[in-house]
């Protein structure tokens, strides 16, 4: 991902995620439904995505159409790293211990979250088997 996206900017990448293409009309419409957003500032804030390379733009007749260039977990990964490192000194395990602690967590997320930690405690099949 060539820029970190800021909160306005994420909010924008979500709806393109969500729906593909998308003029900049559709993406207005879809933010105003949560927060109370001029069109000028939803098109500058494209434009200047656009600009940082996290949407890209193409013609459609007279219209212009963006999509997110990152998927949505590559953007998620870079800025889940960031935070690790900066707000849990690079301990993955404090960050889970936090985000579980401070909010309910889903029958379905917690049945995935246990996924993984078996998943992680497996051991790795490139691991040499030690010889008695």
């Amino acid at each position: 991902m060539p820029s970190k996206p800021t909160r306005a900017e994420l909010a924008i990448l979500r709806v393109l995620w969500t729906r593909g293409e998308c003029t900049v009309r559709e993406v207005h419409e879809q933010l105003s439904r949560a927060q109370d957003t001029g069109y000028t500032t939803t098109l500058k804030q494209i434009q200047v995505m656009t600009e940082k390379g996290l949407v890209t733009r193409t013609e459609r007749g007279r219209f212009h159409v963006y999509r997110a260039k990152g998927l949505e977990g590559t953007v998620q990964k870079q800025l889940i790293r960031e935070l690790v490192d900066l707000a849990f000194g690079g301990s993955s395990g404090r960050l889970v211990l936090q985000a579980l602690s401070s909010q309910r967590t889903s029958p379905d997320e917690l049945r995935e979250i246990r996924r993984l930690l078996d998943q992680q405690e497996q051991p790795s099949a490139r691991t040499p088997k030690k010889s008695s």
